[in-house]
């Protein structure tokens, strides 16, 4: 017997049928000897609506009852997904994220999961029930306070809770097939991607990727969870996610590192593990060539602002990104200019996410003074391309490649910066979607085989 964590998204569950749809497959599941954990979202936009609720009876609520609020979405959806089960002749007990033992810190709104106590997940399980957990949320112990972990909580959640549990896979089930080498949405001819590593997803989601929330990825490498991304619509096997999926041996030859796990019996009749599925997959060991590419990512939330004429003198770039720091803002790209000859000063761009450019720009207004700055400038239309993939490490000419793919389509670049195992550059957003067409055509990624269907239209 497996132990499996399923995660649905609103997509999954925005109406009464979709949520029967879902129990029918977790019903499934269950009948096939597995025991079930399910990590469920608030239905279709329903979080999304509770906000605009908010917004009409306060122009800033308070954010602890903001988070109680928001909260109600997956109570909803939870306790609905049980009656649905529970009328397929299936046992099943709802928890919200407090009673499922979710401990987290008393940021309200961006709440981090400390602990996962899952107790009473157990003894659900113990009794042959399926256990439905409500995602997104979980309990501040010392104020005894419901907390909400942001956008894309529910993925986080769920992996919090495989890992508490020791689960065989986590499977997030979403509105499309898997992980794919671009946004399909953007690229029809995108192709799934049969398996990753920890290191390539973290990339692609921290990057635009929304198929999955970059926390629940970084989550999953810390306990070696292993993922299964996969859609609800349909049975097909998706995306697996593990670690070190390749490794370089004595000849320099790559092989095959995955980590055996037990079998997770699947509707059908075969048996599916996170490591192999039948007969398809390589066998830990054997010699494979990997990819050089795995994805393109593209993030259109960003913003960016260049603070210009800074003094070129040293701890002035710590003072910058302390006052940035002060404010709340996550910086993703840096780039420090060489210094004006003859005027002792240079120019620091960043980007940041457009949600704090108002607050970071006031912020930085408020230590012109202190830091001896010039003036700001501040540019809220632009796009982040990012190419990622491990098999960088041992193929030149990668970069060049990019740059030509976007120099022939006409593509100005404003910043660059590179990892191990990824190269992202700034555009306007204009150009982006354009962008990540002809990167994604130029490293022959396309597949050719036509229009991949999307059934929720979020993503996740």
């Amino acid at each position: 017997m497996a132990l499996v964590v399923q995660k649905y998204g609103g997509s999954s569950v925005a109406d009464a049928p979709s949520v029967k749809r879902v129990a029918q497959r977790i019903a499934e599941s269950h009948s096939l000897g597995n025991d079930v954990v399910v990590v469920v979202s608030a239905m279709g936009d329903t979080t999304d609506e509770l906000l605009d609720l908010a917004g009409e009876v306060s122009q800033d609520p308070p954010q602890r009852e903001l988070d109680i609020l928001l909260t109600a979405g997956e109570r909803i959806s939870m306790s609905l997904l049980a009656m649905a089960i529970d009328a397929l002749g299936i046992k099943a007990k709802s928890f919200t994220g407090q009673q499922a033992g979710v401990i987290t810190d008393a940021m309200y709104g961006r709440a981090h999961i400390l602990d996962v106590v899952p107790d009473r997940i157990k003894e659900s399980l113990d009794a042959g029930e399926v256990a439905i957990v409500a995602g997104f949320q979980g309990v501040d112990p010392v104020a005894n306070d419901v907390t909400t972990l942001g956008r894309g909580g529910s993925d986080t959640t769920a992996v919090a809770i495989a890992a508490g549990l020791g689960a065989d896979v986590c499977e997030i089930f979403t509105d499309v097939a898997g992980v794919y080498t671009a946004d399909p949405r953007i690229v029809p001819s995108a192709r799934k991607v049969e398996r990753t590593s920890y290191e390539e997803m973290l990339e692609l989601a921290a990057n635009g990727a929304k198929v999955l929330a970059p926390r629940s990825v970084e989550y999953a490498r810390r306990y070696s969870v292993p993922i299964h991304v996969r859609s609800s619509f349909t049975s097909d096997s998706g995306t697996y996610i593990s670690s070190h999926i390749y490794a370089t041996d004595d000849d320099g030859a790559l092989t095959r590192t995955d980590d055996a796990v037990r079998e997770v019996r699947e509707p059908g009749g075969d048996a599916l593990g996170h490591a192999s599925s039948a007969s398809k997959r390589t066998q830990q060991g054997e010699k494979v060539e990997a990819p050089i590419i795995s994805g393109v990512a593209h993030d259109r939330t960003e913003a960016k602002i260049t603070i210009v004429g800074v003094p070129d003198v040293p701890g002035r770039a710590a003072l910058i990104f302390e006052r940035v720091a002060g404010a709340g803002a996550n910086i993703d790209m840096i780039v420090q200019n060489a210094s004006r000859e003859g005027g002792g000063v240079t120019d620091i761009s960043f980007t940041l996410p457009e949600s704090d450019l108002a607050a970071t720009l006031a912020t930085l207004r408020e230590s012109q003074g202190e830091i001896g700055f010039e003036k700001l400038q501040y540019d809220d239309q632009i796009g982040k391309l990012s190419l990622v993939g491990a098999g960088m490490r041992s193929h030149p000419g990668v970069s060049a490649k990019l740059f030509a793919a976007l120099r022939d389509a006409g593509i100005n670049i404003q910043m660059i910066t590179t990892s191990e195992i990824r190269i992202s550059v700034v555009t306007h957003a204009d150009s982006l979607n354009d962008a990540v067409r002809a990167v994604h055509t130029a490293f022959d990624l396309d597949s050719g085989d036509g229009t991949i269907k999307v059934h929720g239209g979020t993503g996740r």
